[in-house]
C-alpha cells in the first residue's frame, strides 16, 4: 500500500508541476515584455514599495521583493522540504541502493558546473557567483520532460524527480553555508531552540498542522534575522513535519497536497515575473561572452550533462547504483541536459551573490535564461531522438525473432548462431 501512495502523489506533484512549468514560461515571457516597455519603471518603483509594519521591537516592513524572495520562496523551499522528507522516508531516496544513483548523479551535476564556473571566474569580481550553475529547476525541468510523453520510460521521469529534488537540498546547503553573512548568533540560536521543540512534537505524535507551521513563523522570523536567509526555514519546518511509510495519509503529505497548486501556479509563477526582471541593453548579448557569461552558459549546459552522466556512470559500474528500468545512457545523458535548466533556483542563487550589483546581475540572469533555453532545448530534442532510435531497434528485433520463428529447427539454431 506504501508504494501505491507514493506513485499516488508522485503523479499529483508530476502533473502540477509540468503545468506550472508552462505557466513559469508565460511569466517569463510577461517579465521580459514588462521590463523593456514603458511599464519596466512603474513595475520596479512597485516591487520597492515596503509593505508591512512593526510591533514594538518587531520590524515587518519590507519592499514587495524581498517578501516575494525571503517570504515566499521561503513557502517554496517549505514544499521542497517536504518532498526530500518523504522520498526518504518511502520513496526513492528511502534506501541506499535506490537514492544512490539519484545521490551520486546530482552531486556530480553540483560539482562538475560549479568547477567550470570556477575555472572562468577565478580571481574576478564575480567569483562568489560559483553555485549559480548547480540547481536543477524542478518545474521546468519536468514540464520539459513530460511534453515527451510515454516517448521517455516513467522510470526516467522519476529518476529526474529525485535528482532534482536532492540537487535542490545541495543547493540549499550552499545557500545556508557559503551565501549567508553577518550571523547573529542570538536569532539563530532561538530558531535552532523552536526547531528542537518541533522535532520533540513529532517525537511524542503531535499530528496537528497548525502545532508546526505557527512555530514555524518563528522560526522564519528568526533565521531572517539571523543573518541565514530566511527561506532555509521552510525546510527546518518541513524536516520536522511527521509521516509514515504506510498508506494513511499522513500530515506531511496532507500539507504536501495543499501546497502543491499554490506554489506551482502562484508563488514559482510570482517569482519568475518579479525576478526574470531583465532591462535588455545593448551590451548584454556580449555580457555572454565575458567570464561571467561564459561560466554560467558552460556550467550548466556543458557541465550538468558532463557531470551528471559521469556520475552516474561511475555508480552503475561500480555497482553502487542501478540504472533506472528501461532507461539507457542516451537517456540519462539527455536527462543531464534537462539538468541545466537552472532557472529559478540560479536565479536566486545569483540575486545573493551579487546583491547591489545591478549590472552584473543583470548580466546573469541574462546567461542564466539563455543557458536554461538552451539546455531545454537541447534536451527535449536529444531524448525525442533517442527515443526514435530505441523504436527502431525494438522493430528490428521483433522482425528478427518473426523470422527466426518462421525458420525450420536447423536453420534456426544456425541463426541463432
Amino acid at each position: 500500500m506504501s508504494k501505491l501512495i507514493n506513485l499516488k502523489t508522485f503523479k499529483e506533484f508530476f502533473q502540477s508541476s509540468s503545468t506550472g512549468g508552462i505557466i513559469l514560461i508565460i511569466c517569463v515571457i510577461a517579465s521580459l515584455i514588462i521590463a523593456n516597455t514603458g511599464a519596466g519603471n512603474g513595475f520596479e518603483s512597485l516591487l520597492a514599495k515596503e509593505i508591512g509594519g512593526h510591533i514594538g521591537n518587531v520590524r515587518l516592513r519590507y519592499p514587495i521583493l524581498l517578501w516575494i524572495n525571503d517570504a515566499l520562496m521561503a513557502i517554496f523551499f517549505l514544499l521542497v522540504g517536504l518532498e526530500i522528507k518523504r522520498e526518504m522516508v518511502e520513496g526513492e531516496l528511502s534506501s541506499f541502493k535506490k537514492a544512490s544513483l539519484p545521490i551520486i548523479a546530482a552531486l556530480g551535476g553540483v560539482l562538475a558546473p560549479a568547477a567550470i564556473y570556477f575555472a572562468f571566474n577565478q580571481g574576478t569580481e564575480t567569483a562568489g557567483g560559483w553555485g549559480i550553475p548547480m540547481a536543477t529547476d524542478i518545474a521546468f525541468a519536468i514540464a520539459i520532460i513530460s511534453m515527451l510523453g510515454k516517448k521517455v520510460p516513467s522510470s526516467l521521469k522519476i529518476f529526474l524527480s529525485a535528482l532534482a529534488i536532492v540537487d535542490d537540498l545541495m543547493a540549499i546547503l550552499v545557500i545556508a553555508i557559503f551565501y549567508s553573512n553577518d550571523i547573529h548568533y542570538t536569532y539563530l540560536m532561538y530558531a535552532v531552540g523552536i526547531f528542537i521543540f518541533l522535532l520533540l512534537l513529532n517525537k511524542l505524535g503531535v499530528k496537528n498542522l497548525s502545532a508546526y507551521l505557527i512555530p514555524g513563523i518563528f522560526i522564519w522570523y528568526f533565521v531572517h534575522h539571523s543573518g541565514v536567509h530566511a527561506t532555509i526555514a521552510g525546510v527546518l519546518t518541513a524536516f520536522a513535519i511527521p509521516t509514515t511509510p504506510d498508506s494513511i495519509e499522513s500530515p506531511l503529505e496532507k500539507l504536501e497536497h495543499i501546497l502543491v497548486n499554490p506554489v506551482n501556479f502562484v508563488i514559482m509563477p510570482i517569482f519568475a515575473l518579479a525576478n526574470t526582471n531583465i532591462r535588455l541593453e545593448a551590451g548584454m548579448v556580449s555580457g555572454l561572452t565575458t567570464v561571467l557569461g561564459l561560466g554560467i552558459i558552460a556550467g550548466l549546459v556543458l557541465g550538468k550533462p558532463f557531470g551528471i552522466t559521469l556520475f552516474s556512470w561511475l555508480a552503475v559500474k561500480t555497482r553502487v547504483g542501478k540504472m533506472p528500468k528501461h532507461a539507457s545512457w542516451m537517456h540519462i545523458a539527455g536527462v543531464g541536459m534537462l539538468g541545466g535548466i537552472g532557472f529559478t533556483m540560479s536565479i536566486f542563487i545569483a540575486l545573493l551573490s551579487f546583491s547591489g550589483k545591478q549590472l552584473i546581475l543583470s548580466e546573469a540572469k541574462f546567461a542564466i535564461l539563455t543557458a536554461s533555453i538552451i539546455s531545454g532545448i537541447l534536451g527535449y530534442l536529444w531524448l525525442s531522438r533517442t527515443e526514435n532510435n530505441h523504436k527502431k531497434l525494438k522493430i528490428s528485433k521483433i522482425e528478427t525473432n518473426i523470422s527466426l520463428k518462421n525458420l525450420p529447427g536447423d536453420q534456426n539454431w544456425e541463426a541463432i548462431e
